[in-house]
């Protein structure tokens, strides 16, 4: 039977929205839910690999936020603009899918300007949702050197609901990435991720447990809201990924061999699972998902998650609790809410075993 979006709520308090990451990527609090028996654990998050041995497998989204907030002005009016970039469309046309605020006063053919001294120009060509514009950038130059500016005026796009609290700070452009982040793509960083430590990573690999990367290039639908009770209705936006031969290989000889493959993350849950296939294993994968996992999920390739404290009724929510197990899941949040667990981007962490 599938469950409705309303099953999805609970109180949550808004101060409990993490304003800063732990000092230490590693300390974060970690709770720990035993599927198998519904216990709770309360850890930190250096402790993690307690739960695994040699030869289990941690998955990790490898891909790497690029600076998408561009702060910039309209022509005529100087009016103050905000614009981010979302997408891409085309390389050699300069052609962007983009969010602006404010939006009712972005219309096509409105030139804006970016840069203290304008060193770059854009032409909005056309609307595509309410706050949607494709963009048309005009730079005289190569496509490195078009990057390579964007990259300089570009600010982290740090989410709304830790800027609603706070400026931008110039620590963000380190910890809004994780340490392994390589493939640039994503608007969105996988904050599960951030609790992994060069440390970890040694203690990893002296241990034997094994590491591979997926890169899925995570945007904004994340964060759009649900806007139907019934789930099966709810479109998830498209995110690029891949999953190559050594990630498809290493995963698949782990559950041959009966060990544990652990994933960090619910981008790269996605990922891994659009790459599954009906006998347990994963094949090479390189496209596009927009897989959105519900509770009737039939889960293939996870034995464990790694992720944060989500908002209600979003789709990382909705995925914790497919993968936990609706009632230990939503008995877990309430148990971090009474013990003042961090949510969110900088929040603490919760495995599920």
């Amino acid at each position: 039977m599938s469950m409705k979006l309303s099953q999805f709520k609970f109180d949550f308090p808004k101060e409990l929205v993490a304003e800063y990451p732990s000092r230490n990527r590693d300390e974060a609090k970690l709770m720990v839910l035993h599927r198998d028996t519904g216990e709770i654990e309360h850890r930190l998050f250096k402790d993690v690999l307690d739960y695994f041995g040699e030869d289990d497998t941690f998955v990790f989204n490898d891909t790497k936020v690029f600076p998408a907030r561009l702060m910039g002005m309209k022509e005529k009016t100087n009016a103050k603009i905000e614009v981010f970039l979302l997408r891409e469309i085309n390389e050699n046309s300069r052609l962007w899918d983009i969010l602006v605020e404010p939006a009712r006063k972005i219309r096509i053919g409105n030139k804006l300007f970016f840069g203290e001294n304008n060193e770059l120009t854009a032409e909005v060509i056309d609307n595509t949702t309410s706050r949607g514009r494709t963009l048309r950038f005009l730079f005289d130059g190569s496509n490195e050197e078009f990057h390579a500016v964007l990259k300089q005026l570009g600010k982290t796009p740090l989410p709304d609901d830790v800027l609603r609290l706070r400026d931008l700070r110039n620590d963000d452009k380190e910890r809004y990435q994780t340490i392994y982040a390589k493939n640039e793509g994503a608007v969105v960083a996988p904050v599960a991720g951030f609790h992994f430590s060069r440390e970890l990573f040694k203690r990893m690999e002296i241990e034997g447990v094994n590491k591979v990367f997926v890169t899925l290039h995570s945007g904004l639908g994340n964060f759009r809201p649900i806007e139907v009770e019934d789930l099966s209705k709810h479109k998830m936006d498209s995110e690029e990924m891949i999953l190559d031969e050594q990630a498809a290989e290493m995963i698949n000889s782990t559950k041959a061999k009966e060990h544990k493959v652990c994933v960090v993350g619910t981008t790269t849950m996605k990922a891994v699972e659009s790459a599954a296939t009906i006998n347990g294993k994963v094949k090479v994968f390189s496209g596009w998902t927009n897989k959105f996992i519900t509770p009737d999920y039939d889960f293939q390739i996870a034995d464990a998650m790694i992720t944060n404290f989500h908002k209600p009724l979003s789709s990382m929510f909705i995925m914790a609790c497919s993968f936990g197990g609706y009632d230990l899941v939503m008995k877990a949040y309430k148990e971090a809410i009474d013990n003042k667990y961090k949510f969110l981007t900088y929040g603490d962490a919760m495995l599920i075993i």
